[in-house]
């Protein structure tokens, strides 16, 4: 799909300012009030991994720049970080540099599991996953999991004040508009949950599966095989 090859693109260009959005700085800087509640929502998701508590061999989806790496290196292992941006992962090896990290370079849609995983983490990254694909992405996600595994996932719900200023959220398309810092726009898949959409949708794949949201601009949930 022309969208997956652009958003890889995306991220690789991004990659330098996408910690910008995080910590709410420059672009996503949305002021006072906006920017409190965005980061008592992230310390519930935070205190909700934590709980969960991924422990042993992890597998990481998408890691981007090690924002949810130096969280799981507390409780696992070892973890395997993915990610399809090389520009990324350096970002990530800058900070979390324990041994037990092994980095991977991989378009996730063509990735396999070599091993059997505890737990497979993701943040982020299912509301990057077009629609038709989202049963397949399920299906690997299981072949990574070994018996008993369990996953945590972390993703974003409908807010206009998630994204950048500049950035205009379209809840119930499948493609969104991004701009970088210089100006370059990029076309990506995004979509926005809810947990009510989204948990029988998980379920109906062949899952036990919480969903929960915060306050205003996350979605978390775990899941387990239902099988």
């Amino acid at each position: 799909m022309d969208e997956i090859q652009e958003q890889i693109r995306y991220y690789r260009a991004r990659a330098a300012e996408y910690d910008d959005w995080w910590f709410r700085r420059g672009r996503y800087d949305r002021g006072t009030e906006a920017n409190a509640r965005w980061f008592a929502d992230a310390a519930v998701v935070e205190a909700a991994l934590d709980r969960f508590a991924p422990a042993g061999d992890v597998v990481e989806l998408a890691c981007g720049t090690g924002l949810w790496t130096q969280r799981l290196v507390a409780h696992a292992d070892r973890v395997t970080a993915i990610d399809s941006s090389p520009e990324a992962i350096e970002l990530a090896r800058e900070r979390v540099r324990e041994g037990y990290v092994e980095y991977v370079e991989a378009d996730l849609f063509a990735w396999e599991p070599s091993r059997a995983h505890d737990v497979c983490f993701f943040g982020f990254w299912l509301s990057h996953v077009p629609a038709e694909l989202f049963a397949a992405f399920w299906e690997k996600v299981a072949r990574s999991l070994a018996p008993g595994g369990r996953v945590f996932f972390i993703d974003s719900a409908p807010s206009q004040r998630a994204s950048a200023a500049d950035h205009i959220p379209a809840p119930g398309e499948q493609t969104m508009l991004r701009r970088l810092a210089d100006g370059r726009e990029f076309r990506i898949v995004k979509h926005w949950f809810q947990p009510a959409e989204l948990q029988p949708r998980i379920a109906a794949l062949g899952w036990r599966v919480d969903v929960a949201k915060t306050s205003e601009f996350f979605v978390y949930g775990s899941a387990t095989p239902a099988g």
